[in-house]
């Protein structure tokens, strides 16, 4: 009788087991895959939060975190990605680096330009910085250098590759130049097609601010000027969805000393991280980030038409769009943009996503 029991016993804990890790696998199998293709300026600050928010909802499968010069330098960028994921205990997250410059513009270039048409007050690691740099420089990090080690991967075939292993499964979140997208585009033209959808935080149409950026240049946003052949490129290739966040809604949101606050009671490492290197400033790429995580933040949005300008005079790379029925028809993107949010509901996501613990690497 013993025995027998004994047996039914393991039989049961063998099945227990069993089911344990088919809900984990089909837990892991139910969530939304998506791959973060960011300038991770760091530490803290609008890139890195939004990564946050994507790695800290229970919602996500993070494949990987693919880097591009953009608010920062590449290189130093991966660094503050890397030890982000240090920090919250999700080194079994890749980062993979990308492009360290644009397709055709240039700093040098830029420097031209504006002898001809004015200075552009942002041009993030061209001219922003602590202190500004060249490419391959890592000034001192304040939250500490990484051990761990990026991905021996380039970042446009870590994309061919997610899309390919998981066909029309994989959301594409843009949060800065499009540079890796672009290349992995040109690489692989099914690439786009492969992917479930794109959602971009970039463009600018006609924010309502006195914002001396935006009000005397309202066309001009920084991640399609960046690279604006390579925003071309990426809005005219075949994806399923597009879903963009202007600065027009943008510039709607606000960190302020009050939801740093709040986000200060929580204990995780990630609430005090985003306490300590926190800033005053625009939502942007969190907006975009939770505004994919939950739609229900969104209250209007409008269907439209939308490029890039590659006219190298005044208006290169202004953000051009078309109501539809307008379009050129030249092969300009079909894309949902948000145009105005709860923000309530919006900061209470925010910062639950700040403060609650970072889910554990899937097994």
């Amino acid at each position: 009788m013993r025995i027998h029991s004994c047996r039914f016993l393991f039989a049961a804990f063998a099945l227990t087991c069993f089911m344990g890790a088919g809900a984990r696998q089909a837990g892991a199998q139910g969530k939304r895959k998506v791959i973060i293709d960011q300038d991770c300026a760091g530490p803290g600050g609008t890139d890195m939060q939004a990564l946050l928010a994507l790695v800290n909802s229970p919602e996500t499968q993070v494949l990987g975190i693919t880097v591009v010069t953009g608010d920062a330098w590449r290189d130093e960028e991966v660094q503050h990605a890397l030890r982000l994921l240090e920090i919250i205990g999700r080194t079994d997250i890749p980062v993979v680096p990308g492009a360290v410059f644009s397709l055709v513009n240039s700093k040098e270039a830029t420097a031209r330009w504006e002898k001809l048409y004015g200075k552009v007050i942002y041009q993030g690691a061209w001219n922003y910085g602590k202190p500004v740099h060249g490419p391959w420089e890592i000034p001192p990090m304040p939250e500490g250098s990484p051990t761990t080690k990026p991905a021996n991967e380039d970042a446009a075939h870590f994309l061919i590759r997610m899309v390919h292993q998981y066909p029309n499964e994989v959301t594409i979140y843009e949060g800065g130049p499009m540079t890796n997208l672009a290349l992995a585009q040109a690489i692989d033209p099914q690439f786009a097609s492969l992917a479930k959808e794109l959602i971009v935080m970039g463009g600018s149409i006609h924010p309502m601010t006195d914002d001396p950026e935006f009000s005397a240049t309202p066309r001009r946003e920084f991640n399609f000027w960046m690279d604006p052949e390579a925003a071309h490129l990426v809005l005219t290739s075949r994806w399923k969805l597009i879903m963009v966040t202007t600065v027009d809604i943008s510039v709607k949101t606000r960190m302020t000393k009050e939801m740093i606050a709040e986000i200060a009671k929580g204990a995780t490492p990630a609430a005090r991280y985003v306490v300590k290197y926190a800033r005053e400033g625009y939502l942007w790429d969190e907006l975009a980030a939770v505004a994919w995580l939950d739609p229900t933040i969104i209250r209007q949005s409008a269907t439209v038409y939308m490029d890039v300008s590659l006219d190298r005079s005044a208006s290169y790379g202004d953000t051009l769009v078309w109501r539809p029925g307008y379009q050129p028809g030249n092969g300009e993107a079909r894309v949902i943009v948000q145009e105005n949010l709860y923000s309530d509901r919006f900061y209470k996501d925010f910062t639950e996503l700040m403060t609650r613990p970072t889910p554990s690497a899937e097994k």
